[in-house]
């Protein structure tokens, strides 16, 4: 070889291990996110784009399941994502996420503690929530003249055809179980076989059981009463004031949506970097803003009166309220409870 070529050689060999730095540099200044559909204000993703110079990669999942069974397949895909309480239990369970190195995240302080170590994640060495809510009854003013209090509302006769129920096997069953007095997380079967029962009792009652049509079908008035998330229940409020949305007074279920770090994760110290960005008080509120979840922290909920209102449970009625729990291999029972309700006639 000449020395000529030798040179041209080195050079070209320098060239490529530039532009591979280069490439590698590049994809490293991204983080991966997973997130519900219309759960957040993607202007603040351009913000935080802007200030760090990372890009964020952004997709939606409907359900818990559908995100489960993506991250199971393909691990290394997503480094942030936004799984609900019990789902968070299940990864747990399954060394699936990573633990918290919470001196990364400096905003963590803007979480207040009553939002902290639940049962879904005891010491919150894995977690931090983004949004919160409950599960109650919404129903229109206008058509119903009956102050609306309790879960057994749902089950008078007099509002045949007028009711619809969550199309969810554990959001229905909570129902009748809390308005008997039993944990919506119970593994007795004595207590389910009676909630069970008054579900197919109810069943000829209920208009039909929905998820996402629910506000189309209150709205539209097809319906006068229904099981509905909170979030979704402050869009109706917002909308018409002829809408009231009630908490129970038997007690509810209290949900928790947050933000994890998988076990895989490609792009960790990025993700850190959002998530402490995330719960940056102006940002929380900006989300707070554009989806009506409340967020955890009460000084800036304190700042919106409509989730304020949804949201708003004093300490007494908070300590009535449960977190769903994941019911590992109990799930069985659950679904074939659900299937006799639906098949009954």
């Amino acid at each position: 070889m000449t020395r000529k070529k030798f040179i041209y050689n080195l050079l070209f060999s320098f060239l490529l291990v530039f532009l591979l730095a280069s490439c590698r540099k590049k994809e490293e200044n991204v983080v991966n996110m997973y997130n519900w559909g219309q759960y957040i204000d993607k202007s603040v993703l351009d913000e935080f784009t802007k200030e760090t110079g990372i890009k964020v990669n952004y997709e939606t999942f409907v359900t818990n399941e559908d995100m489960y069974l993506k991250i199971k397949q393909n691990p290394n895909s997503y480094d942030i994502v936004v799984p609900s309480d019990y789902m968070i239990e299940k990864m747990i369970k399954e060394n699936m996420l990573s633990k918290l190195d919470k001196t990364k995240l400096k905003n963590y302080k803007n979480i207040d503690k009553k939002f902290l170590n639940k049962d879904y994640d005891k010491t919150s060495e894995y977690s931090v929530p983004m949004y919160w809510g409950t599960v109650g009854i919404l129903y229109n003013k206008n058509l119903i003249k009956d102050k609306i209090t309790s879960w057994s509302d749902l089950f008078n006769p007099k509002y045949k055809d007028d009711i619809v129920m969550l199309d969810s096997s554990r959001d229905s069953l909570a129902v009748a179980l809390i308005k008997n007095g039993y944990s919506m997380n119970t593994r007795d079967k004595k207590e389910l076989e009676i909630a069970k029962k008054d579900l197919i009792e109810q069943k000829k009652y209920v208009l039909a059981y929905l998820v996402d049509e629910t506000k189309d079908n209150m709205i539209l008035e097809n319906a006068k009463i229904a099981v509905m998330y909170s979030g979704d229940a402050t869009d109706l409020v917002e909308m018409d004031e002829k809408f009231v949305y009630v908490k129970p007074k038997e007690g509810t279920n209290l949900w928790f949506d947050s933000m994890v770090i998988t076990k895989n994760a490609q792009n960790r110290e990025n993700a850190y970097k959002l998530i402490d960005f995330l719960i940056r008080k102006d940002i929380l509120e900006k989300n707070m803003e554009y989806t009506h979840y409340a967020v955890p922290n009460e000084e800036i909920i304190e700042k919106n009166d409509l989730v304020k209102s949804i949201s708003n449970v004093d300490e007494k009625y908070f300590k009535k309220m449960e977190v769903f729990k994941d019911p590992s291999d109990f799930v069985k029972e659950y679904d074939n409870i659900w299937t006799d309700v639906k098949s009954a006639d």
